[in-house]
């Protein structure tokens, strides 16, 4: 099994800048909302950032070598994990970060699929590696980190049960939706998918399958459709589920969707601050990093 997870942590967070609503929050969690990467927002116990949960939830899972995709001017992950570019040692893992650089000409990151490409690029050990890929700003669970990992597919993701995501129906939107064939493979995968479409994605029972963005890959297998990847043009950006499609289009079968039923907290916008408090008290009663 592989022991590389590469969590994408240098997009914009525009959603939770932009939003003006900070009902019960604190001066300091605004202020971290409108200037940090969402994964550091303090949320947890001594106000330690949602990734540690992460990270937390990875090492339990069986993950070793961890790369923090960060902005070009982020410096505020190298004091919580290690100032070094490469191979620092945090609680058993080792963590390196590799920047996503923004193109001249743009004033924002250029999406999900040009940062895992900078990434693969900067380490080029991902090229021939498997790896599993995450949002930093999600909490996925030990048992689903540790379900992709032993996954014997050599790509997979996690399809979420739309009906166990505590989140509300508008929010959809903000999901990428799938549909999968009767043995579980990925047929097609879209990124805020338009209201008049959604319902052509119920499976046999009605449910909604969701992307949450966590993914494991063949790096030799996936890397020429990520440097291929074309541009969304409604998002002027790169976007993982493209480079998808067009691999699937080419090798039917070849990424398996691996169904869950659970909830996975996620800080996107300002309103989600409090819900993750409340869920980490709820879930983390203990000290991490005994």
């Amino acid at each position: 099994m592989h022991t590389n997870l590469v969590i994408l942590a240098g997009g914009a967070s525009s959603r939770m800048k932009k939003q003006v609503e900070s009902e019960g929050l604190t001066t300091e969690e605004i202020a971290q909302a409108n200037t940090r990467s969402k994964g550091l927002i303090s949320v947890g116990t001594d106000n330690r950032p949602l990734i540690d949960y992460l990270l937390y939830n990875a090492k339990s899972a069986g993950y070793k070598n961890i790369y923090i995709i960060i902005g070009e001017n982020d410096v505020l992950f190298k004091q919580y994990y290690g100032e070094k570019d490469r191979d620092n040692t945090f609680n058993g893992l080792n963590i390196s970060y590799a920047i996503q650089y923004i193109p001249k000409g743009r004033v924002k990151p250029y999406g999900t699929a040009d940062a895992l490409l900078q990434a693969v690029e900067q380490y080029p050990e991902l090229k021939k590696e498997t790896y599993s890929v995450c949002n930093s700003d999600n909490l996925y669970s030990q048992e689903v980190l540790s379900v992709l990992r032993s996954n014997a597919n050599n790509n997979a993701f996690i399809s979420y049960a739309r009906s166990a995501l505590d989140f509300p129906q508008e929010r959809i939107s903000r999901f990428a939706l799938v549909n999968m064939d009767e043995s579980g493979y990925l047929i097609n995968i879209v990124e805020k998918p338009k209201p008049e479409i959604i319902d052509s994605f119920r499976d046999s029972t009605g449910e909604l399958r969701v992307s949450m963005n966590i993914f494991k890959f063949n790096g030799e297998q996936f890397y020429p459709y990520l440097k291929e990847c074309p541009i969304n043009i409604e998002r002027d950006e790169k976007e993982i589920p493209s480079a998808l499609i067009n691999m699937i289009n080419d090798y039917p079968k070849s990424v398996f969707g691996i169904p869950v039923s659970e909830h996975v907290p996620d800080l996107t916008a300002k309103s989600d601050i409090l819900a993750v408090k409340e869920y980490l008290k709820k879930y983390y009663t203990t000290t991490l990093w005994k």
